[in-house]
């Protein structure tokens, strides 16, 4: 699956919308890796700038991800009862909670535009998280010549994806950073560990499987490899990088300890993710009778949230996604993450299976 792509290593950047670049992408696949940007927090018009501008750093390919979220379901009153639930730890910061909540994102599913461009641009790879669109969509991607990636985090969502005619699954572990990739936030979640999670996969499909979740150096990667997978996921090893737009708070608060104390949380965004412990994923006993909006409805209230904090020097409230990994953070330049990350990586294949300290 990467030979197809040229991609030399088997390690994939994670496309974490926010804090992934072009610039990061582009290092990262110049580096022998597969570089990624998120496009399913902007519109078509957004990704269109950011896949260009990728395309002006490397020839090599690239991944784009999408969010294919079910269509929120606007509920004035919930809404209203999140925001007076949040409205104390606005006004600790001088402002009132926002009048009104908005979805600020489309789902890939519901935007025609982004389609159409992509269809325009064939970006070498496409990426979906939250789970599939429409099987015509898929066949003009696929037409389109577009290799195409998806989330699983169980089986029946792996074999969903397999059905779909999906080109490879990345398989996202319990311990990952940022929004889990579940199909159905409110249904079960069997919550599972990576190494599991990409065994059974390996096993149980016929597909190439990526592993993610908590992976951060070259005995990860050998160890994931040794499960069966084709690839290695990596998210949370590259926030540190110069290339990353996180910014100093999120920067600080990975190398503080909240990285020890990794939480998943709905309350940011409306859907479960992984964040650095921090002053939002506190506020859980405060707002433990309220219920968040759907995604991406409540993350309207978080990011208003997060602005005026930042706007008095407090950064706690930002959305600051991390994998339980994330004490293993190493701040260098992507490319020289990628060449790092390779030469821990062929140490560990000639050590033990599993790789060794």
């Amino acid at each position: 699956m990467l030979n197809r792509l040229g991609v030399t290593l088997p390690i994939v950047q994670a496309p974490m919308a926010g804090v992934s670049t072009p610039a990061m992408a582009a290092a990262v696949s110049n580096a022998g890796g597969l570089g990624s940007i998120g496009v399913g927090a902007t519109d078509a018009a957004g990704a269109r700038a950011m896949i260009v501008e990728v395309q002006a750093r490397t020839v090599r390919a690239f991944n784009v991800n999408l969010f294919v979220h079910a269509t929120p379901a606007a509920d004035p009153a919930r809404e209203t009862a999140w925001l007076d639930g949040l409205a104390p730890v606005f006004a600790e910061f001088g402002v009132a909670p926002p009048s009104r909540l908005t979805t600020i994102y489309k789902s890939f599913a519901d935007d025609p535009e982004m389609l159409a461009l992509l269809l325009e641009v064939r970006p070498p790879v496409v990426s979906l998280h939250f789970g599939l669109p429409s099987a015509q969509i898929i066949a003009a991607l696929k037409q389109a010549g577009i290799l195409l990636l998806a989330t699983a985090t169980s089986l029946d969502e792996a074999r969903r994806v397999e059905a779909a005619g999906i080109d490879a699954i990345v398989a996202q572990g319990v311990e990952a950073g940022g929004h889990r990739g579940v199909f159905d936030p409110a249904g079960p979640d069997p919550g599972l560990g990576m190494a599991t999670l990409t065994r059974l996969l390996a096993r149980e499909t016929r597909l190439p499987v990526i592993a993610a979740g908590g992976i951060m150096d070259g005995a990860g990667i050998a160890a994931v490899l040794a499960l069966g997978a084709a690839a290695a996921q990596l998210g949370t090893a590259f926030i540190a990088c110069p290339e990353s737009s996180a910014d100093e708070g999120y920067r600080k608060a990975l190398a503080g300890p909240g990285a020890y104390h990794t939480q998943l949380t709905s309350l940011i965004s409306g859907r479960p993710a992984r964040a650095l412990a921090n002053r939002f994923t506190a506020l859980s006993e405060m707002l433990a009778g309220h219920c968040p909006p759907d995604y991406p409805i409540a993350y309207d209230a978080g990011k208003a949230l997060n602005a005026a904090a930042k706007a008095k020097g407090e950064f706690g409230f930002g959305a600051q996604w991390a994998g339980q990994g994330a004490p293993l953070a190493r701040t260098m330049p992507a490319a020289e993450l990628v060449t790092t990350l390779a030469e821990e990586l062929a140490v560990a294949q000639r050590l033990a299976p599993f790789g060794a300290p």
